[in-house]
């Protein structure tokens, strides 16, 4: 072992003579699998640090999503759990309808459905009280490696040291092209997602708030559930598009033409029909890259591995994807808790979590490719 505790790429020990694979990580994302990374760590005995490539902070951003019973556990294993269960709403089951008004299936959920805003303004919270900094305008050009350490270097000229760099930095990731120039990058769904707020109230069973309802409908997919404040009626649609759309061109479209068109789609759908009247334009939310990561070969490479959407993105319809991302970034801080090497650390991280990220994604191709063969582009 050398003079300041390291012991080359095979782990670190620290005074209290624990055995660590790392004692310090650099975190590159900011988003939402970024923080969640941080807070494990910090739970495992390994401090961390984030960089996030924008400038600013992101309240206020993002759509609505699904946080899965697995996902919030995870969330719980970083000390969350009353925090989060105080945003969105409660989703108890998932109902199965056929598009004209008649469900034929229904399975348990228990979930919550919150705005990715919310559940960020939690974890940026969090990392406050934590003590746990995020550095923003750090956009990441590249890394140097050593028997010691690496160190990562910013846009800005700045560089920063560590034991271990993390790549949370989404399906464009700069770290896994580092980790493998050849890895595939994002590949587009064939969807557009489109949502909003109607003043639509639904009736019956419906109407209490605890299910989302999800119905194939002739030209589009459609989503619904009733908000929990009685106020009316959450919803979105996966539209087929051919030729995926850069963010430039969907803004290019109107609130008011977006919904017209979810309109003219789903006009012999049920409840759609009904719900998409009472839509307000204002509340429209477009999303032109519903994308799915293929499944990446390399994982990890010395000291830089990957967690959350960087290497696993599932489709939309697997309605997994922040799930699996937290859920991941627990998995891998337990292993860099618990190994004395990061080379036994990463190989468990992935020999755990590849498995289950991969399965969930080979099943919601499925169900994209079905959502996507109704061919309604724009």
């Amino acid at each position: 072992m050398s003079t300041d505790g390291t012991t080359g790429t095979t782990g670190t020990t620290g005074t209290t003579g624990t055995t660590r694979a790392a004692r310090k990580a650099l975190v590159i994302g900011g988003g939402i699998a970024g923080p969640v990374m941080a807070l494990a760590l910090r739970g495992a005995g390994i401090e961390a640090e984030i960089f996030e490539a924008y400038e600013t902070s992101a309240e206020g951003v993002g759509g609505t999503f699904m946080v899965a019973p697995n996902g919030l556990a995870a969330l719980a294993a970083v000390g969350l759990a009353e925090q989060v269960g105080e945003v969105g709403q409660l989703i108890e089951r998932m109902v199965m309808e056929d598009g004209k008004g008649g469900a034929f299936a229904e399975l348990p959920v228990g979930g919550r459905a919150m705005r990715r805003a919310e559940l960020y303004t939690v974890l940026q919270q969090r990392l406050r009280e934590e003590g746990l900094p995020v550095r923003y305008g750090k956009r990441l050009v590249g890394v140097a490696e050593s028997p010691a350490g690496v160190t990562a270097r910013f846009a800005d000229g700045s560089t920063a040291d560590g034991d271990l760099l993390v790549g949370a930095d989404g399906t464009r990731s700069v770290v896994r092209e580092l980790i493998d120039p050849a890895a595939p990058g994002p590949r587009y769904t064939g969807l557009i997602g489109v949502g909003g707020y109607s003043a639509h109230r639904l009736e019956g069973a419906r109407g209490r708030g605890e299910s989302v309802h999800f119905a194939q409908g002739g030209r589009a997919f459609f989503g619904f559930w009733a908000l929990s404040d009685g106020a009316g009626t959450a919803w979105f649609s996966n539209i087929p598009q051919p030729e995926q759309l850069t963010a430039e061109q969907a803004r290019d479209v109107s609130q008011q033409d977006w919904l017209a068109l979810a309109r003219e789609l789903h006009a012999e759908d049920l409840p759609a029909r009904d719900i998409l009247a009472e839509a307000d334009a204002a509340t429209v939310e477009v999303f032109p890259r519903l994308e799915i990561m293929p499944s990446v070969p390399h994982w990890y490479r010395d000291r830089l591995v990957l967690v959350g959407d960087s290497v696993h993105a599932p489709s939309n319809s697997s309605g997994q994807g922040v799930s699996l991302a937290v859920e991941s970034a627990v998995e891998l801080a337990r292993c860099l808790g618990s190994h004395p090497d990061l080379p036994s650390a990463l190989a468990a991280y992935e020999a755990v979590r590849r498995p289950a990220v991969e399965a969930v994604a080979a099943k919601a191709a499925v169900v994209n490719d079905q959502k996507a063969s109704a061919g309604a582009g724009i």
